[in-house]
């Protein structure tokens, strides 16, 4: 038997607007400079990720990312101050949730199958 632990953000509806994609696409961002790239690297659409930092961002109700269109020196893409913050509080947050459950795995089901 395994164990998984997810760590999603929902609205106030209850529609999930962060989680483990747009996390990682955004290390990604972070890593190459570009959603685009990131993305790609996902195996993901360009518009589909643009679509998931969007839905972020309006979740969270601040920019994650600040976009610069193409011209001579080329585009590209950043993480905000407020956007560095908030992937450093999640994976934090998403570690020690991944911890405790471990943990509350073995307290309620040491030695099942």
């Amino acid at each position: 038997m395994k164990i998984t632990t997810k760590v999603l953000f929902l609205d106030d509806d209850g529609q999930r607007f962060f989680g483990d994609g747009p996390y990682r696409l955004l290390l990604g961002l972070e890593k190459t400079g570009s959603l685009r790239q990131a993305a790609a690297e996902m195996g993901m659409a360009y518009s589909k990720a643009l679509r998931l930092v969007k839905q972020a961002e309006k979740g969270l109700g601040y920019a994650l990312t600040a976009r610069h269109t193409g011209g001579t020196a080329g585009g590209g893409s950043q993480l905000t101050p407020q956007g560095k913050e908030f992937l450093q509080r999640y994976g934090a947050y998403k570690a020690a949730c991944e911890q405790a459950n471990a943990q509350l795995y073995l307290e309620y089901f040491s030695g099942q199958r």
